[in-house]
């Protein structure tokens, strides 16, 4: 029998460990769900061992992503074993994309889990609790009729700063483009956009407490139409240029984006608005258009080239980052190569690389010729290796730039910081703790793999949110 109700006297509150897998979204959810059930007396905590209730938000995108839970659940399954032995039993729920994917397999599978939950329906955790309580097992991966954000509570003032200075914000949620590899559609649902009223609540309640960078996400973040408070649709541009305006909100990004989408007005805000970060991810998957066509990307070569350089035209200090998907079932060496060639053309400062994973119940799964493991590697590690340069190129090319950097958190060091660059680069410096959630300027003076360090510019030229918050060389 699982059970989560506090016994009275109980002297410690009960423990909340989330662990998220995959996207941004998922992020943001396990810390939705952490916020829901802090009224019903749980805390967060870092340590699964403390844990009473576990929670694994959890990502479908790709076959490894999925093993990967069931992995993490045999050890729970163990540590839920040991801890009964010591008369403190654990609750483990799965939520997620996996558990709107495969359901009640899950229960099946993994005899350790007590409650499902798909990503439509965590704002009813605490009942589930109950049900599973009650029940022994819950479940729910219906796509309800009402909006999950009505019943969402704010995150505690406390909770946010102890997040940090940046936060996601969900504006979009869900997927009508039915990529021929992708399950969001079938896991996330149609494209839905929330009301602006509600998105600029959720993003003043944040800057009060403290945050200075928000991130506006969605599956497909700009196609966002949400209704706003003239009773209009409102654009993604209309909406960043909005929340620009929040007292306190020093940076605006935004993710992530496909490429049919990224109309004039968001060309224009690139240019007009200077809190938004001169970076952006736009994935285009394939450099090939018969590989294009195949995945039903609804864009070519040249079209994704187009958005490119119209952004490159507005916003001359941009920079790209993308995903790629090789070994997709009929790509040839001649396919591939294309790809490697948008690459080269487009000198991204970053990006992601897979190997095609297929995925039940969607079309490319069903296509017959499917790419072998090892022509899939190969390509991979080549086209890997060429974004691995790239990103190095791009990082050893900030040296000897000053950049604005928001400072979020202390580092490994005794009087070292850790901030971003507007690239998202983290940056090293030396500084005192009360640069936290200030933008400043420093110089930077040299790389290592994945991270810039430098020195403060200025310690007293804290960025006024109107500046440009882009790099500048020195001589």
């Amino acid at each position: 029998m699982v059970e989560t109700a506090r016994p009275s006297g109980m002297s410690r509150p009960r423990k909340l460990y989330v662990k998220s897998y995959g996207c941004q979204m998922n992020v943001y959810d396990s810390r939705r769900m952490a916020d829901t059930l802090a009224p019903e007396g749980f805390a967060e905590t870092e340590r699964i061992e403390d844990a009473d209730l576990v929670i694994l938000n959890t990502c479908h995108i790709r076959e490894k992503a999925a093993d990967k839970v069931y992995s993490e659940l045999g050890r729970i399954r163990q540590m839920k074993a040991d801890t009964a032995v010591q008369g403190r039993e654990i609750v483990v729920a799965v939520a997620g994309c996996v558990a709107q994917a495969e359901g009640a397999e899950i229960l099946r599978r993994a005899p350790a889990v007590d409650l499902v939950v798909g990503p439509q329906s965590y704002h009813r955790l605490p009942e589930l609790l109950d049900r599973a309580k009650r029940d022994g097992k819950a479940i729910d991966t219906d796509f309800p009729a009402e909006d999950k954000f009505n019943f969402l509570k704010n995150p505690t003032r406390e909770a946010v700063r102890a997040r940090g200075v940046s936060a996601f914000v969900t504006v979009q949620e869900g997927c009508d483009k039915f990529c021929t590899f992708c399950v969001v559609p079938y896991t996330r649902g149609a494209e839905v956009s929330r009301p602006v009223v509600k998105i600029l609540a959720e993003a003043e309640h944040l800057a009060q407490a403290g945050v200075r960078e928000i991130t506006l996400i969605g599956q497909n973040v700009n196609a966002f139409h949400g209704k706003g408070p003239d009773g209009t649709p409102w654009t993604l541009a209309r909406l960043l240029h909005r929340v620009a305006e929040i007292p306190g909100i020093l940076r605006l990004r935004y993710t992530t984006s496909h490429p049919c989408d990224v109309d004039d007005s968001l060309i224009a805000v690139h240019r007009d608005l200077p809190q938004l970060m001169p970076q952006l991810h736009l994935p285009v998957q394939s450099g090939s258009n018969r590989v294009l066509a195949a995945m039903n990307r609804r864009h070519t070569r040249d079209d994704y080239l187009r958005v490119i350089d119209k952004l490159r035209t507005a916003q001359p200090a941009i920079e790209f980052t993308s995903d790629f998907i090789v070994g997709f079932p009929g790509e040839s060496d001649d396919d591939f190569r294309q790809t490697i060639k948008l690459v080269v053309d487009v000198r991204f400062a970053g990006a992601y690389s897979f190997k095609y994973s297929p995925r039940p119940g969607t079309p490319a799964a069903e296509m017959t010729d499917q790419i072998s493991e090892d022509i899939m590697s190969a390509r991979l590690q080549e086209l890997q290796a060429l974004i691995d340069r790239q990103l190095k190129a791009f990082n050893e090319a900030s040296v000897g730039k000053t950049f604005d950097v928001l400072f979020e958190k202390a580092g490994r060091y005794p009087g070292q910081l850790v901030g971003r660059s507007p690239y998202l680069q983290p940056v090293h410096v030396m500084a005192t703790s009360d640069l936290i959630g200030k933008v400043v300027r420093a110089h930077i003076t040299e790389t290592t793999a994945f991270s810039l360090h430098g020195a403060l510019s200025d310690t007293d030229n804290a960025a006024p949110r109107s500046s440009s918050l882009l790099a500048t060389a020195e001589a």
